[in-house]
Protein backbone atom coordinates (compact mmCIF):
# COMPACT_ATOMS: atom_id res chain seq x y z
CA UNK A 1 0.00 0.00 0.00
CA UNK A 2 1.45 3.36 -1.12
CA UNK A 3 2.18 6.01 1.79
CA UNK A 4 0.67 9.09 1.71
CA UNK A 5 3.61 10.52 0.18
CA UNK A 6 3.23 8.51 -2.78
CA UNK A 7 -0.10 8.99 -3.04
CA UNK A 8 0.49 12.72 -2.82
CA UNK A 9 3.08 12.93 -5.69
CA UNK A 10 0.78 10.78 -7.73
CA UNK A 11 -1.56 12.82 -7.85
CA UNK A 12 0.54 16.22 -8.11
CA UNK A 13 -0.71 18.16 -5.24
CA UNK A 14 -0.19 18.35 -1.89
CA UNK A 15 -2.57 19.42 -0.05
CA UNK A 16 -2.50 19.44 3.74
CA UNK A 17 -5.06 17.77 6.33
CA UNK A 18 -7.94 20.07 7.97
CA UNK A 19 -7.39 20.43 12.08
CA UNK A 20 -9.82 18.95 14.37
CA UNK A 21 -12.42 21.81 14.31
CA UNK A 22 -12.37 21.79 10.15
CA UNK A 23 -12.72 18.39 9.63
CA UNK A 24 -15.11 17.73 11.97
CA UNK A 25 -17.11 20.77 10.33
CA UNK A 26 -16.27 19.59 6.75
CA UNK A 27 -17.54 15.64 7.45
CA UNK A 28 -20.93 16.84 8.90
CA UNK A 29 -21.62 19.12 5.90
CA UNK A 30 -21.19 15.88 3.88
CA UNK A 31 -23.54 13.54 5.78
CA UNK A 32 -26.56 13.47 5.47
CA UNK A 33 -27.08 12.25 9.37
CA UNK A 34 -30.15 13.77 10.99
CA UNK A 35 -31.71 15.36 8.13
CA UNK A 36 -34.35 13.20 7.55
CA UNK A 37 -35.76 13.81 10.92
CA UNK A 38 -35.81 17.93 10.27
CA UNK A 39 -37.56 17.17 6.78
CA UNK A 40 -40.29 15.08 9.07
CA UNK A 41 -40.68 17.80 11.19
CA UNK A 42 -40.38 20.89 8.73
CA UNK A 43 -43.04 19.25 6.45
CA UNK A 44 -45.12 17.88 9.23
CA UNK A 45 -45.50 21.64 10.81
CA UNK A 46 -46.64 22.87 7.15
CA UNK A 47 -49.47 20.69 6.89
CA UNK A 48 -50.37 20.30 10.81
CA UNK A 49 -50.54 24.10 11.48
CA UNK A 50 -53.33 24.75 8.64
CA UNK A 51 -55.34 21.41 9.70
CA UNK A 52 -55.31 22.36 13.38
CA UNK A 53 -56.47 26.01 12.66
CA UNK A 54 -59.17 24.32 10.18
CA UNK A 55 -60.27 21.98 12.95
CA UNK A 56 -60.42 24.96 15.66
CA UNK A 57 -62.74 27.30 12.68
CA UNK A 58 -65.04 24.96 12.24
CA UNK A 59 -65.80 24.41 15.48
CA UNK A 60 -66.09 28.08 16.34
CA UNK A 61 -68.72 28.02 13.31
CA UNK A 62 -70.72 24.99 14.68
CA UNK A 63 -71.06 26.48 18.15
CA UNK A 64 -72.17 29.95 16.75
CA UNK A 65 -74.46 28.26 14.33
CA UNK A 66 -76.10 25.72 17.24
CA UNK A 67 -76.24 29.03 18.96
CA UNK A 68 -78.25 31.12 16.72
CA UNK A 69 -80.42 27.89 15.95
CA UNK A 70 -81.26 27.22 19.59
CA UNK A 71 -81.73 31.42 20.52
CA UNK A 72 -84.08 32.11 17.46
CA UNK A 73 -85.97 28.60 18.90
CA UNK A 74 -86.37 29.53 22.29
CA UNK A 75 -87.28 33.32 21.24
CA UNK A 76 -89.97 31.75 19.38
CA UNK A 77 -91.53 30.01 21.93
CA UNK A 78 -91.17 32.62 24.79
CA UNK A 79 -93.03 35.12 22.30
CA UNK A 80 -95.63 32.55 21.64
CA UNK A 81 -96.67 31.92 25.29
CA UNK A 82 -96.42 36.01 26.03
CA UNK A 83 -99.36 37.89 27.48
CA UNK A 84 -99.05 40.83 25.12
CA UNK A 85 -96.95 41.99 22.43
CA UNK A 86 -94.62 44.55 24.66
CA UNK A 87 -93.82 41.31 26.72
CA UNK A 88 -93.17 39.22 24.39
CA UNK A 89 -90.12 41.29 22.38
CA UNK A 90 -88.59 41.80 25.98
CA UNK A 91 -89.11 37.96 26.71
CA UNK A 92 -87.83 37.16 23.22
CA UNK A 93 -84.92 39.27 23.46
CA UNK A 94 -84.10 38.14 26.91
CA UNK A 95 -84.05 34.35 25.15
CA UNK A 96 -82.02 35.67 22.33
CA UNK A 97 -79.10 36.68 25.18
CA UNK A 98 -79.65 33.40 27.04
CA UNK A 99 -78.78 31.03 24.68
CA UNK A 100 -76.20 33.37 22.92
CA UNK A 101 -74.68 33.49 26.43
CA UNK A 102 -74.49 30.13 27.05
CA UNK A 103 -72.48 29.40 23.84
CA UNK A 104 -69.63 33.01 24.86
CA UNK A 105 -71.22 34.91 22.05
CA UNK A 106 -71.33 38.52 22.84
CA UNK A 107 -75.92 38.85 23.14
CA UNK A 108 -75.06 42.84 21.94
CA UNK A 109 -74.09 41.78 18.19
CA UNK A 110 -77.21 40.05 17.21
CA UNK A 111 -79.66 41.23 15.11
CA UNK A 112 -83.60 39.91 16.14
CA UNK A 113 -86.57 40.17 14.22
CA UNK A 114 -89.83 38.78 14.53
CA UNK A 115 -92.33 38.50 11.01
CA UNK A 116 -95.51 37.05 11.44
CA UNK A 117 -98.85 36.48 9.03
CA UNK A 118 -101.27 38.19 10.59
CA UNK A 119 -102.95 41.21 8.76
CA UNK A 120 -103.74 43.83 11.84
CA UNK A 121 -103.79 43.56 15.04
CA UNK A 122 -100.38 42.14 15.96
CA UNK A 123 -98.68 38.99 16.07
CA UNK A 124 -100.38 37.65 19.68
CA UNK A 125 -103.49 36.27 17.94
CA UNK A 126 -104.80 32.74 17.66
CA UNK A 127 -103.29 30.54 15.56
CA UNK A 128 -100.94 33.23 13.83
CA UNK A 129 -97.39 32.13 12.98
CA UNK A 130 -94.51 34.34 14.50
CA UNK A 131 -91.40 33.91 12.79
CA UNK A 132 -88.34 34.92 14.98
CA UNK A 133 -85.07 35.34 12.78
CA UNK A 134 -81.53 36.05 14.64
CA UNK A 135 -78.69 37.06 12.56
CA UNK A 136 -75.00 37.47 14.16
CA UNK A 137 -71.19 37.63 12.77
CA UNK A 138 -69.16 35.14 14.32
CA UNK A 139 -65.27 36.03 14.24
CA UNK A 140 -63.23 33.04 13.41
CA UNK A 141 -60.65 32.34 16.04
CA UNK A 142 -56.83 34.08 16.34
CA UNK A 143 -57.26 36.91 13.93
CA UNK A 144 -56.13 39.98 15.43
CA UNK A 145 -57.69 43.30 15.23
CA UNK A 146 -55.54 45.34 13.46
CA UNK A 147 -57.03 47.96 11.32
CA UNK A 148 -60.44 46.86 12.08
CA UNK A 149 -60.28 43.56 9.94
CA UNK A 150 -61.63 41.41 12.80
CA UNK A 151 -65.46 42.63 11.45
CA UNK A 152 -64.48 41.54 7.57
CA UNK A 153 -63.15 38.46 9.36
CA UNK A 154 -66.07 36.54 10.45
CA UNK A 155 -68.76 34.49 8.99
CA UNK A 156 -72.61 35.32 9.10
CA UNK A 157 -74.90 33.54 10.32
CA UNK A 158 -78.84 33.37 10.31
CA UNK A 159 -81.55 30.99 11.42
CA UNK A 160 -85.20 31.81 11.88
CA UNK A 161 -87.85 29.03 13.63
CA UNK A 162 -91.66 29.51 13.14
CA UNK A 163 -94.36 28.74 16.38
CA UNK A 164 -97.93 29.20 16.38
CA UNK A 165 -99.72 31.06 18.75
CA UNK A 166 -102.10 28.45 20.64
CA UNK A 167 -105.77 29.17 19.86
CA UNK A 168 -106.50 28.78 23.37
CA UNK A 169 -104.28 31.81 23.53
CA UNK A 170 -106.22 35.31 25.49
CA UNK A 171 -105.34 38.78 25.64
CA UNK A 172 -103.45 39.15 29.01
CA UNK A 173 -102.82 35.75 30.43
CA UNK A 174 -99.65 33.79 30.06
CA UNK A 175 -97.16 31.83 31.73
Amino acid sequence: MPSSKARTEAHGTHRPAPAGFEERISRRLRSDHGSASLEFITTGMILLVPLVYLVLAMSVLQGGALAVEGAARQAARVYVRAPSEAVAAERAQRAVDFALADYGLPAGDAQVSIDCAAAAGGCLKRRTAVTVTVRLRVPLPLVPDVLGLAGTASVPLESNATQTVSRFWQPGTGP
